[in-house]
């Protein structure tokens, strides 16, 4: 017998108990509160056997790596749900009005919406465990690469790559309204409350200027993980074009503002050093934000170089 009961059929239906009542399987799917108590008990657990261990210092590897499993059984779970839909769109062109042929489309059918309901179901997991490891020790998750579609509880978080080639391909489009993309680099050590809450003004400022705006960084710790949390805090669209340093080495954080540019953003956010003169950097300004800046000033980009706070008077 299931642990959890099946679906109740009364009052509003979600996405997801609405998907999962259309599949002619007798046994009963977990509740979303199931769903989401697992992801939460996985990270939990997970953090309370490690920390204060020997094995803390590899606390947020073994973290992001459970959690990312959640999100590749969901990728590979919807690929099987593309080719069940490739088979499905194939036996309609073909159909005959036969009988086996009909049986057919409906396994088909079948198979293509319980790939999608599984699919939701290990999106809920993934989201609750990666807020619960945000919850819990301030870090944010982010997958090592593809892209992360909204869920009811966040906004989309979309890989670089992916987000030029469907830029291009809109380009080439009849009608294209364009993206309104607001680009952030800053320093890895602008971390400070300081930093924050400047980050944040500047942030909030560009939402309100640009209600639908999605946010472009790098992914870089510090101050631009600042800007992440903000982003899914307030369900802003993410797209994050990560560092190459396999192909590109030294200049790989130089190279992710060609993505960011090529996005032809409308705004370009930096903070180059932290405002706290005790997280100086003996190496001096973040160059890649630097760079991002005058590439944007070239290009008549509008600019905001994040600063402190003037005093009163």
């Amino acid at each position: 017998m299931s642990l959890y009961p099946a679906t109740p059929l009364t009052g509003d239906l979600s996405a997801f108990e609405a998907l999962a009542l259309q599949l002619d399987d007798p046994r009963p799917h977990p509740t979303e509160d199931a769903l989401c108590h697992l992801g939460h008990a996985v990270i939990t657990e997970l953090l309370d056997v490690i920390g204060d261990t020997a094995l803390e210092d590899f606390q947020a590897l073994v973290s992001e790596t459970v959690i990312g499993a959640f999100h590749s059984a969901a990728q590979r779970i919807d690929r099987d749900a593309d080719r069940a839909r490739d088979s499905l769109n194939s036996l309609i062109r073909d159909f005959d009005g036969s009988e086996v042929l009909d049986v057919e489309i409906q396994e088909a059918t079948q198979k293509a919406r319980a790939a999608d309901v599984a699919v939701m179901a290990l999106e809920m997991i993934r989201d609750t465990a990666a807020a619960s490891y945000a919850t819990a020790t301030g870090e944010v998750w982010t997958p090592w690469k593809g892209t992360v579609r909204a869920s009811r509880t966040t906004a989309a978080l979309i890989e670089g790559r992916d987000a030029l080639r469907a830029h291009k391909a809109a380009k080439h489009a009849a009608a294209y309204p364009g993206a309104t993309i607001v680009a952030f680099r800053a320093a890895p050590l602008a971390d400070t409350v300081e930093d924050a809450g400047r980050i944040f003004d500047a942030l909030n400022w560009a939402r309100q200027t640009w209600p639908d705006m999605a946010l472009a960084t790098s992914n870089t710790k510090g101050a631009e993980k600042l800007a992440i949390k903000w982003a899914q805090q307030k369900a802003v669209t993410l797209v994050l074009s990560k560092a190459d340093f396999d192909r590109n080495g030294r200049a790989a954080p130089f190279r992710v503002n060609d993505d960011l540019m090529a996005l032809e953003p409308v705004c370009v956010l930096t903070l180059a050093a932290s405002l706290n003169p005790q997280r100086s950097d003996a190496r001096g300004p973040f160059g890649p934000a630097l760079n991002l800046d005058q590439r944007a000033e070239e290009a008549g980009v509008q600019r905001v170089r994040i600063a402190a706070k003037r005093p009163p008077g």
